[in-house]
């Protein structure tokens, strides 16, 4: 099963409404969510902290700017086979 590897910080609406929208596509594409909370790594928070929420799969990513429904389906498309 592929992983979606999911940057985070808790009290972050956006970051909410991106797992939000994540969760959602989970029903159509099967991947495992990995969640990251980048004050628990200071590599993370050094890296990702302008950044979040920041998905990635493989080598491809979006960042909190990109993040928005149609962005995120056409990311999951390209690297997960959609369900039946």
């Amino acid at each position: 099963m592929q992983k979606v590897i999911f940057y985070t910080k808790e009290v972050c609406s956006l970051c909410d409404d991106a797992k939000a929208l994540l969760l959602m596509f989970q029903r159509e594409y099967p991947f495992e969510l990995e969640e990251r909370d980048i004050y628990t790594n200071d590599e993370w928070l050094e890296k990702y902290h302008l950044l979040i929420p920041y998905v990635q799969i493989n080598d491809s990513t979006l960042n909190c700017e990109e993040i928005n429904i149609d962005a995120l389906e056409q990311l999951l498309q390209d690297h997960i086979e959609k369900q039946s």
